[in-house]
Parts: structure tokens; sequence; C-alpha cells
């Protein structure tokens, strides 16, 4: 059966400040998905992470389909009501028009799809994060596709040993959507001479080199590039399928282990180091750290199980503890050096505004 898998995420509204959005919030936008189950879609699930919410559909329309991305739309207005009811922070933040226009790319959510002939045995992971940019995904996906130091199925498995075909998307340009496809091994040291600028080149999707199939698509909108200003990070939204072809579920999950720094944590303008959370976990220290969390589904003509929660394990809570040593430790620093993003990333613009005040009271000597 040929499968569309959707996830739509947006964050909408939420209690505290940037902390997680409210029961009433999620109802609603839960109350709005159900409406289309069994008829458009075939099942979903809603999450969040931190202030954002996920919405997860399966149907049988293609990729970038209008019906079902205006489905998800209106769920986010829904959301949206009951978060300006309640007085919630950022009610309808990440919905940046005023008017749905065929899909919501470009739009403000962040969107991950991908369609597939289902396998007999179909497992995948959705993984969602917080307070952080569209490249956090760049070092794990690299280590768990192409280097078997993480990956041992690319020395052990002959279809996992083919490789993967990378498609990366150049974040900066705006005119249309930039990209370039490398593939693994052979062109490995140019992967990685782009995947080291988080900020910029971005992992926008990964195919499997044995079959063509899909093995990952990543959110990769940038919400200044559409509202022109800061209105939040773009805490990015990911699918994995695992086995067979592709990694193994453990090995897509391994590098989550180093907590690596990534841009984010308080008003998206600092670095920090991006911890492994269960889901439905709040925001806390500083807006942060930067979050991810990981739900395993499996699914048979379209239905998903119920899913499994791979961060909620004793071993990512000696994770979570490293991870939090190396945030107080970044934040010892406060604005030096690296523990603040360049001034060229920075969402804010008071810094900017602050320096161009300052230029004009340099003076030079001769």
């Amino acid at each position: 059966m040929r499968i569309t898998i959707s996830a739509i995420k947006a964050d909408i509204g939420s209690i505290g400040g940037h902390v997680r959005p409210s029961n009433a919030l999620l109802e609603a936008v839960n109350a709005s998905i159900r409406t289309h189950k069994g008829s458009t879609l075939i099942d979903a699930h809603i999450g969040f992470t931190g202030d954002d919410v996920a919405i997860l559909m399966t149907h049988t329309r293609p990729v970038s389909d209008p019906q079902i991305h205006k489905i998800a739309w209106d769920a986010f207005l829904q959301g949206t009501e009951v978060a300006k009811r309640q007085g919630l922070y950022g009610a309808g933040q990440d919905l940046l028009k005023d008017a749905f226009s065929g899909n919501v790319h470009g739009l403000g959510p962040g969107v991950a799809e991908f369609s597939f002939d289902e396998r007999p045995n179909e497992p995948f992971l959705m993984f969602t994060a917080d307070k952080t940019e569209p490249g956090a995904y760049n070092l794990p996906l690299y280590l768990a596709f192409a280097d078997p130091m993480y990956n041992t199925g690319l020395i052990l498995s002959p279809d996992v040993g083919q490789g993967f075909r990378f498609t990366i998307l150049d974040t900066q340009f705006t005119d249309g959507d930039r990209t370039i496809q490398l593939d693994t091994p052979e062109e490995l040291y140019d992967l990685a001479a782009l995947l080291r600028d988080n900020g910029r080149f971005v992992v926008r999707s990964i195919n499997a080199r044995s079959n063509g199939e899909p093995a990952v698509a990543c959110s990769t909108s940038r919400l200044r590039n559409i509202a022109g200003k800061y209105v939040g990070k773009d805490d990015p939204i990911m699918l994995v399928r695992t086995q067979k072809s592709f990694p193994a579920t453990g090995e897509v999950l391994a590098p989550f282990g180093i907590g690596h720094y990534v841009a984010g944590f308080m008003r998206g303008s600092h670095t920090g180091p991006l911890m492994p959370v269960c889901a439905g976990t709040a925001m806390s220290y500083f807006d942060g750290p930067p979050a991810v969390s990981c739900l395993a589904f499996s699914i048979r003509d379209g239905q998903l199980t119920e899913p499994v929660d791979l961060f909620d394990h004793p071993y990512w809570d000696w994770v979570r503890q490293r991870v939090s040593r190396k945030a107080c430790d970044m934040r010892a620093q406060g604005f030096s050096g690296p523990a603040m993003l360049p001034y060229a990333d920075l969402e804010y613009g008071g810094i900017k505004h602050r320096m161009e005040g300052l230029e004009t009271r340099f003076a030079v000597s001769k």
C-alpha cells in the first residue's frame, strides 16, 4: 500500500512564556484533526515538545497535498483561538500569513513528509526539536547515515553499505530552493564541508542508494526569511525510516548522545547543547536547553501503533546530566565569544541598532 506520512509543527501559544502549550490548546488541535480521521486521514497523532505542537498524519494523498496541509492549518487556527482566549504567550506565532494558499510551505509551520510503498514491517521515527535551528540535525544525520563508527550497518549490511544520497538546501538563498545532491561514501568530504555550517546548509532529505527509497525528510523553514524579522526559532521536525535498507533505530539515536552544540537557547541567539528529552517536555533553563524528542511508530495500511518514547530510558538520563553540565559551562560565558551567535546570525535586531549607533562614535587616529 502506498502511504504518505506528513508531520507538520507550529508554535501557536504557550503557558508562561516559551514553555509548553496548554491542555485546552492541544485538545482543540486534536478535535479538529479527529474530524478527518477515517476519511481524508487514515490516522493521526498529536504531541508537543517545548512550545511546539506537532501533527503527525497518515494518508494516501501525495506530498504537499493542499487538502492535507489545509487540515493542519485549520487545526492550528483552532488551537490559536484557544491560545488567545487563555492569554497564552505567542498565540499564532508561527502562522505568519493571514490566509492559506495551497500548502503551508512559506506560511510558517515546519513540514516533513515522504511517500512510500509500505514494507511488511515498517518502523519510523518522528523527531521534534525546540529552541534550535533546522541544521541541528546535520551532525546526527551525517553520523547515522555516513559514519561506520556510529552506523555499523555501513560495513555489515549489503543494502546499507551501498550508501545514501543526501539532498542539502542552502537556506540563505531566498529566491527559490537552491539544493545539491551528494552521494556517500564517494562525496563524504564534500558533505562534511557543507554540513559543518548548520546555519546555512541543512539536510532536506536522504534516500537509500540501494533502492532509491526515502529514508529521511526534514523541515527546513527559516522563519526569519518568511517574516523578515525574528518571530521565534525554527524548531525543526524530522521523519526517519529505520531497519532493513536504512540504519537501525539504535544507530539513528546514537549520535544524539553527544549533546552537540547548536544555535538556539534564549531569544534564539545563543549556543547550547542539544538535549534529548522525553516527549511532552516543557522548556525551562534559559528558555532551553535546545531540546529534541523522538517517538517511534510502526505502521500497517496507514494505521499507527501507539508511540514509544525513545528518549524515556535510563541511558538518556545520564546523557541529560552531561548535557546539563555542557549547557552550564557555555552559559557561564554569558554574551562572550561562542556563547552568543555571530552578528550575522543573531535573531534579535536590537544589538544591530546598538552597533549602528556606536559606529558614528568611533574616531580614527593617524
